[in-house]
């Protein structure tokens, strides 16, 4: 496959990265490798990323890009969100062509959650 103009790497802040290792770690099956107290790498079977050292926070309300999950149970996902420590923070709601939510990780980073599933 050619990866030529595709997107290639993401990256988000943390500031405790054992809390991210461990909710994106039993969550989503993501693997990590550190690189020193600043930087923390991860995949999640498909994409590359990390999670460099700060403060800030993602949020699409401020200008960060939204990065958007895909599910095909929703609901069943967004359970298993807030049972591993993330908050709610946009109740499901449809759109043309499907549902989303979108939620906080454990340091407040925004993303979201989509799904053609379900619609009537």
């Amino acid at each position: 496959m050619n990866k030529e103009n595709q997107i290639n790497y993401v990256e988000l802040p943390a500031s405790n990265f054992e809390a991210m290792k461990a909710f994106y770690g039993d969550l989503f099956e993501w693997t990590f490798e550190s690189y020193g107290e600043d930087y923390l790498a991860f995949n999640d079977g498909r994409l590359d990323g990390g999670f460099y050292k700060s403060d800030n926070r993602a949020a699409a309300g401020d200008g960060a890009a939204l990065i958007i999950f895909y599910t095909q149970n929703l609901e069943e996902l967004q359970d298993r969100i807030v049972a591993a420590g993330g908050e709610v923070c946009v109740p499901v709601f449809a759109f043309p062509g499907g549902r989303r939510f979108h939620f906080h990780d454990p340091h407040g980073n925004e993303l979201a959650v989509w799904t053609d599933q379900g619609l009537t």
